[in-house]
């Protein structure tokens, strides 16, 4: 089997403009680089252009180390924000969980059998429900009991634990604690969470059973970057199903689970993918 030569991707927005394009492709070309992939968007309200571009790095002239540099005319010209991200390069994800198990096994399950191209090192929960889950996928399992007394410290000390192991970015996997404004500061549009897509009509803790009472006919989930705004971050990747009367409460939240997991794996596959430009509080995701 080929193996497939090791690739960067250039995400990138600004004004939009003539020649920019261009201006990227051949500074690439310049540079003996070789583009594999290209997608890009105009936000025409706002004249503001995205772009996200993969070329390969065999045989290309600057070493990451020096693309900034290398890169800067081109950045200046435009008045471009980017950021470069060798697509080889593996990154580190870690899962905060509470008692819903679900989306953890669905994580789990696809990382053991090879589908992302990422590493687990760890688990953290505010309780010890789900150990045996993380203990069967041979995962390292943390518990931090949060309180209103105990949120600072507790925050800091998984903080600590994320650093020392190298943590690129968390997925709250059904996690039913809130992150502190602090925390979240640590990891900007790095923490992937998931919901039911209820809110604000259905708030609380028995949503699909208020759903249920109102006769609602489509349920859906939402998986979003946290921000300080609880639930009103960037969002990522949204579905619905459809329901009828003849579905129970318990049909609508296995359902409503079912489609959890499918949602939040593919806002992790295009997190992974570096398919995700974050503009303000909306996203554009590359296909």
């Amino acid at each position: 089997m080929t193996v497939p030569a090791p690739t960067a991707v250039l995400l990138a927005s600004c004004p939009d403009r003539k020649g920019i394009v261009a201006a990227v492709t051949r500074f690439i070309a310049d540079r003996h680089g070789n583009v594999v992939d290209l997608e890009q968007h105009v936000a025409r309200d706002e004249a503001v252009f995205f772009m996200r571009l993969e070329f390969e790095l065999q045989g290309f002239a600057v070493p990451p180390e020096a693309f900034a540099e290398a890169f800067a005319p081109v950045a200046r010209d435009f008045s471009m924000t980017w950021d470069l991200r060798p697509s080889a390069r593996r990154q580190r994800m870690a899962l905060f969980v509470t008692r819903e198990a679900h989306c953890v096994y669905d994580i789990l399950g696809r990382h053991q059998s090879g589908e992302w191209e990422v590493d687990i090192p760890l688990v953290v929960a505010n309780n010890d429900a789900l150990r045996p889950v993380a203990e069967r996928f041979g995962i390292p399992f943390h518990v931090f009991p949060i309180t209103a007394e105990t949120k600072a410290a507790q925050e800091a000390r998984e903080l600590d634990l994320l650093r020392s192991n190298g943590v690129d970015f968390i997925v709250l996997a059904r996690y039913m604690q809130i992150v502190s404004a602090d925390f979240i500061g640590h990891f900007p549009n790095r923490i992937i969470n998931i919901h039911h897509s209820f809110l604000p009509a259905f708030a609380g803790a028995k949503p699909y059973h208020a759903a249920h009472e109102r006769g609602v006919k489509i349920i859906g989930a939402t998986s979003h970057y946290v921000t300080a705004e609880l639930d009103r971050g960037p969002i990522l990747e949204q579905d619905v199903i459809r329901v009828s009367h003849k579905d129970s409460v318990g049909d609508m939240i296995r359902k409503g689970r079912d489609n959890e997991k499918v949602v939040l794996a593919r806002a992790i596959r295009a997190h992974l993918d570096h398919r995700i430009l974050v503009h303000g509080n909306r996203t554009v995701v590359f296909g």
